[in-house]
């Protein structure tokens, strides 16, 4: 009697997989490893959620970010309820408990006591403060607002001028995120030019940019920053200080990238299908842009975003030193110079919210970096 061998259903589905892999295209091969990495897409979330919030802050705050309350000084945080409970059930219906500022008799010392007899509503979609979208059309529409424009609501507290914590650190993210985007672009523009030049041509021109590079490196990097910050004249206005920072942190940060660069271009010049490129009658600038910079072109978009963190930290870092952007332009090192001193940590815990913001804003820029980078080589296991 013949015996029939069972029969395997994983053969086919791996003949299925290696057929779609094959023919897949690199694109689709680093999308599908990113994909795996489960921190890399969450950090992707959470990146997009950031600059989103970058993008329209204003429409996000709850109050004027300027906006001084002599009443609210180191107001502390209030939580906000959305549900609210009442004798026919619950309802949705955000509100915030006030708080009423209670002076000790002996003291004087400030306090702030839960008044459990008042409510402030929220309006979503409500009418608040005016400023310019997207900076095309100028609108008072915020996503949620008091319902009584004399009520005061401070999800993250106040600061020692009762400014709005939480409006202030939704505002300073554009600057502190886009700060990053613009560095890291000219950065990459810097990068990719003389390290591409020194590469492709070699010899002389190769030797003289690395040792502008060597020097570059060689330089201690917090010191050239503290010293170019406080060059800046101090009467400038704060755009063109905003611009400035920009530059400087470029002017250091793009050495590393073009070592990475040129070192791509030395090891892809004498590769065959840049040799095949070069014998059909390519020009030196299609062979470059058009065959040369697409191969590597996944280890670029790693490193731009694992560079973003890094001049998201030296904005911060100059800022809270109090030599890079100045009052009244808000941004998260702005915010953390009010948590320089003992009261504040004593008094206002709050103020250091800016800084977990950073953490959040770096920690996530790493996490999608190690995922791009991993999803470079979508062939490794």
């Amino acid at each position: 009697m013949n015996v029939i061998p069972p029969s395997t259903s994983t053969a086919p589905t791996e003949d299925r997989a290696d057929t779609r892999v094959a023919a897949a295209s690199q694109w689709k091969l680093m999308w599908w490893s990113f994909r795996r990495h489960r921190l890399a897409m969450l950090g992707g979330i959470i990146v997009l959620l950031l600059y989103g919030v970058a993008l329209v802050p204003d429409f996000l705050a709850t109050t004027d970010p300027g906006k001084q309350n002599a009443r609210a000084v180191y107001h502390p945080p209030q939580a906000l309820h959305l549900f609210e409970t009442t004798d026919q059930g619950w309802s949705f219906r955000p509100h915030v408990v006030p708080m009423r500022l209670v002076r000790d008799p002996v003291t004087l010392a400030p306090t702030f006591t839960p008044d459990p007899n008042r409510r402030v509503y929220l309006n979503f979609l409500g009418e608040g403060y005016e400023y310019e979208l997207f900076g095309l059309f100028t609108t008072n529409i915020h996503l949620f607002v008091p319902e009584n424009p004399r009520d005061a609501v401070f999800l993250f507290g106040a600061d020692r001028l009762g400014r709005d914590v939480y409006s202030r650190m939704v505002k300073a993210s554009q600057t502190s995120l886009f700060i990053g985007l613009v560095g890291v672009f000219l950065s990459l523009v810097i990068g990719l030019i003389l390290g591409g030049i020194s590469g492709y041509y070699g010899g002389q021109v190769d030797f003289v940019i690395q040792r502008v590079i060597e020097f570059v490196l060689s330089l201690p990097t917090i010191p050239i920053w503290l010293a170019l910050a406080a060059a800046l004249p101090q009467n400038w206005p704060p755009e063109r200080i905003y611009f400035c920072i920009t530059i400087i942190l470029s002017l250091v940060g793009w050495a590393q990238l073009a070592r990475v660069v040129r070192g791509r271009f030395l090891s892809l010049r004498t590769e065959d299908f840049v040799t095949a490129a070069r014998l059909d009658g390519a020009s030196e600038k299609r062979i470059i842009f058009r065959h040369m910079l697409p191969s590597f072109a996944s280890h670029i978009i790693a490193s731009i975003t694992l560079a973003i963190p890094a001049m998201i930290l030296a904005e911060t870092s100059l800022s809270f030193l109090g030599l890079g952007l100045q009052p009244p332009v808000i941004s998260w090192g702005v915010l953390l110079r009010e948590a320089q001193n003992v009261r504040s940590i004593a008094t206002a815990p709050w103020l250091f919210a800016p800084g977990a913001a950073v953490v959040v804003a770096v920690l996530a820029l790493n996490f999608l970096g190690d995922g791009l980078r991993d999803a470079a080589d979508p062939y490794q296991k």
